[in-house]
This record gives C-alpha cells, structure tokens and sequence, in this order.
C-alpha cells in the first residue's frame, strides 16, 4: 500500500466537499465472484437473511468508513467465506438507484480463489458452482445478465440499475 502525504487545501477540507443533505446519496458496497476454472463461488444466502434468504450471490458488503474498494471486498471474501485472495480486479461500477435515497455504488470484482476451500459464515454458505448450471439456481435477480459480462475478460462495465413500476431495470456499457 503507498502512504500519501496529508494535503490540505482548502479545496479538500471536509467542510468544502459539498457535504448537503438535499442531495442525492449512495452507499458504497462490494461484490466479488472468484473463479476456479469452470466454476464461480457464490454465497447462499442463510435462511434468516432479510434479502436474499436461500438465494445465490456474489460475496461482499458495505464499504467502511476509511476503507478503499480494493481493501473491503478482500475484507468480505475473508469473513464471508474464510478466504484470503491475494489479486481482484474491478469489473464493474454499479450505480443502483433506489425509489427512495440513499442509493448504492457497487464496486464489482472477480479473482481467482486462493488455495483452500471455503467455510460458512453467519451471511451463508460458499457454494462452487459450473458456470453451466448457473441458469438452474434461484439467483439474486441481476445476476443472470451480470455475471456474464464480469466473468469474461473486457474492459470496465458501467451499470445502472433502476426500479420502475416493471421491476428492475439494467442498462450497461463498456468503459476503459
């Protein structure tokens, strides 16, 4: 990690970085696929989970307060699923936004899993499973059109993801 020098101007005082609460407001949250040749880890999502009971999911979380992308999805594939991986690459930013604010940013990473098998956490079950079945498993609802995108290599993918009267809406493109 490099350490940078503190600089204050006065346009980087925490009063100056238009700190308003009328405006619209996001927060910042991880999601991370690891790979191991064919298949990708997921999490089952435990029983007694608000969102997302029973349902397949990357692994990730919120950002914390002093804490980077980068370092928090290597934070939640830690305690999510006991793994330490050594090297993610961001494959997406998200921007979710919801009927009533805050929204989310979602930083979205792929990786390939270190050596050693996954454990249970109190989020749920690390599950490796054949990118060929994927279509079979009662997934979080964007991950049918995301998790193609991120899984082959390209550039950045921008997304956008809307709730309408329709359900959810996904748009995406591709960045450098």
């Amino acid at each position: 990690m490099t350490k940078c020098l503190p600089l204050l101007t006065e346009k980087m005082r925490p009063e100056e970085q238009l700190n308003d609460p009328t405006r619209y407001t996001a927060i910042p949250r991880t999601l991370v696929f690891l790979t191991r040749g064919d298949e990708v880890l997921l999490l089952k999502g435990a029983p007694h989970k608000h969102l997302w009971a029973g349902k397949y999911n990357g692994l990730g979380g919120h950002i914390e307060a002093g804490e980077n992308p980068y370092r928090a999805a290597r934070r939640e594939v830690r305690e999510e699923a006991g793994l330490e991986v050594a090297d993610l690459t961001l494959r997406a930013v998200i921007h979710v936004t919801l009927p009533t604010p805050p929204g989310v940013m979602l930083f979205v990473f792929v990786g390939a899993a270190p050596p050693g098998e996954p454990r249970p956490s109190e989020e749920g079950e690390p599950v490796w499973v054949k990118r060929v079945t994927l279509s079979g498993l009662p997934l979080v609802e964007d991950l049918t059109q995301l998790l193609p995108r991120i899984l082959e290599p390209g550039d950045l993918l921008f997304g956008e993801y809307r709730f309408t009267e329709h359900g959810l809406e996904m748009d995406f493109e591709q960045g450098r």
